[in-house]
């Protein structure tokens, strides 16, 4: 065969390629549609979109913890037999979280901020309970037999305990301060990316405060609907009106919350520790590698992992010796992060997290993201179609079972209502608005519901005969039903449940509790410990955490060979 006879068609196929491999390169251009061929963020229209968008930004205080599967509930000792932390396979995404507990010096700016835009001393009343609502209990550091005053009195306010865990704060409080500080957070990266001019965010008022999701949802609104006042002056269109951040830009961080208990135990665990390829070696009893509450570091042999309770009469060691550090709390990152670069995941304080609390954890339905506590709502909308923001005669509070009166939501966030049959009509993945209970082991959950428990309206327990109080016990979660309801004299009265047929303490308000505490022993340093109490309780030892989901890719990193 005469090899120059192929030249010419070697030499027009390699050109082919080439302007193919051309063509490939412009069709894929960041800036022109896949779809249409259309350009993306054309100056003179069309749609516009983040094409440089690269990754989600680390939000203040978090650090970043890369999800995977792991095992979740006990892998060590349980000489408890609380069966309530069954080991079984979970995956979580990832995502990420404080790399402390929310300190007194944290929670004092939230309260600092309420103080000032919602003055409590309001002549109309409208804000007295926003700020008197979120204030901590301080009395959870009494005790009958102890002489503990001065925490009463200084620990939360005192600079000497300012970066200290925050305590004396119930669930609902948790989860307003996570709600507060996502608006404070996105309303600063608005100021600094120019759309809210600089220093806005120190002029607001009761009636022109700003939330995340009025902004994103109906902008002209936010603000108290003075928008265009705080406007940054060079984010402007053609017509000199104001453009505003959207979801599609990407510039604003999904919410602070609380984290759920699979990802706080996750993150507690640090697996990345004791991690060989794709196996996992060995087992994790605490948050940090080995078996034992002391390091065995040379330079440090013999100092504890964690503050916590050693033994009777024992809340810190032997002074100038085997001492943790503390007698009470301690001050965060005394000791050393886990893998994850996460303090105190064991021991100061325990910590709430966003899980209502069951025994039974159903691997069986869910083993991705698992979370029990889902109530879904939507954004409500009046009769003229548009979207209801809440104002200063409409706020919405809550009096807790304990007689505590509490904000729902506050002026210049959307109002919400639970989803009905327009969004749950003919799913098969959720078909009620309320999943706190669903599928958690009682006789609800079985082909028995109609044999269950009284409905609302009905006859109470006690006016009921033998038989029908008999199939009304075999209901698990049976728990006691206080009230509270105004006495008629600008007060309330607070009714207990007189019945003896109650099965349990656990009900919809019970929250799931992790990690031990400066007041536990060393067996509830196990991440996989679980407890619970009521939502509206508060104690000297809870304190919490938040956490926040990542958007985009599982990793951070590209995943390279090891040598």
């Amino acid at each position: 065969m005469n090899m120059r006879s192929l030249k010419k068609p070697m030499l027009a196929s390699l050109l082919l390629a080439s302007l193919l491999v051309g063509c490939g390169k412009k069709g894929t251009d960041k800036n022109t549609s896949s779809a249409t061929g259309w350009k993306i963020n054309a100056k003179e229209g069309g749609f516009q979109y983040n094409t440089n968008f690269r990754e989600q930004e680390t939000g203040p205080g978090l650090v970043f913890v890369e999800g995977g599967t792991f095992t979740m509930g006990k892998v060590q000792d349980d000489v408890m037999h609380d069966w309530n932390n069954t080991p079984s396979q979970q995956h979580i995404q990832s995502f990420y979280m404080d790399e402390t507990e929310v300190t007194n010096k944290m929670y004092m700016e939230y309260l600092d901020w309420l103080k000032q835009v919602f003055p409590p001393e309001d002549k109309e009343g409208h804000y007295k309970n926003i700020y008197v609502g979120a204030l901590p209990d301080t009395l959870v550091w009494r005790s009958p037999l102890s002489a503990n005053e001065t925490m009463v009195n200084e620990y939360l306010r005192h600079p000497a305990y300012a970066n200290y865990p925050v305590v004396g704060v119930n669930w609902v409080q948790a989860v307003q301060y996570s709600s507060w500080r996502t608006n404070r957070v996105n309303e600063s990266i608005l100021e600094k990316d120019g759309f809210i001019q600089q220093g806005s965010r120190y002029q607001v008022d009761a009636e022109s405060t700003f939330s995340t999701d009025t902004y994103l949802n109906t902008p002209e609104n936010s603000y108290g609907r003075k928008i265009t006042e705080f406007a940054g002056k060079k984010k402007t269109n053609k017509e000199g009106n104001p453009t505003y951040a959207k979801h599609t830009d990407g510039i604003l961080l999904p919410e602070y919350r609380l984290p759920t208990e699979a990802e706080w135990e996750y993150a507690a665990k640090s697996l990345s520790g004791i991690r060989e390829y794709n196996s996992v070696r060995g087992r994790k009893k605490y948050p940090w590698a080995g078996r034992y509450t002391r390091t065995s570091r040379r330079a440090v042999m013999g100092d504890q992992m964690a503050n916590f309770k050693q033994g009777q009469g024992d809340y810190g060691g032997l002074a100038g010796w085997s001492d943790d550090k503390g007698d009470i709390t301690t001050e965060v990152k005394t000791f050393p992060a886990n893998d994850f670069g996460l303090y105190d995941m064991g021991g100061n304080v325990a910590e709430w997290v966003a899980d209502v609390y069951r025994p039974r954890v159903d691997d069986e339905l869910s083993d991705f993201n698992y979370f029990r506590g889902n109530v879904y709502a939507k954004n409500k909308i009046d009769e003229n179609g548009k979207l209801v923001v809440v104002d200063a005669h409409s706020i919405t509070y809550d009096t807790l079972s304990n007689g505590k009166t509490m904000y729902r939501n506050l002026p210049g966030q959307l109002a919400k209502v639970a989803v009905d049959e327009n969004e749950t009509y003919l799913r098969y993945n959720f078909t009620t608005a309320d999943n706190r209970n669903f599928r958690d082991g009682d006789r609800v959950s079985s082909k028995e519901y109609a044999k269950l428990t009284l409905e609302k309206g009905e006859k109470s327990i006690d006016s009921l005969n033998a038989s029908q109080r008999a199939n009304v016990s075999r209901t698990m979660y049976n728990s006691p039903n206080q009230k509270i309801v105004p006495d008629g004299q600008g007060g309330i009265a607070r009714i207990y449940d007189p019945s003896n047929d109650r099965t349990t303490l656990i009900d919809d308000e019970s929250r799931v509790i992790k990690g031990g505490s400066w007041k536990d022993r060393a067996y509830w340093i196990d991440p996989a410990q679980r407890r619970s109490l009521p939502q509206y309780s508060a104690t000297d030892y809870i304190g919490f955490r938040c956490a926040m989901s990542r958007v985009g890719g599982k990793a951070k990193k590209s995943k390279s060979a090891r040598g």
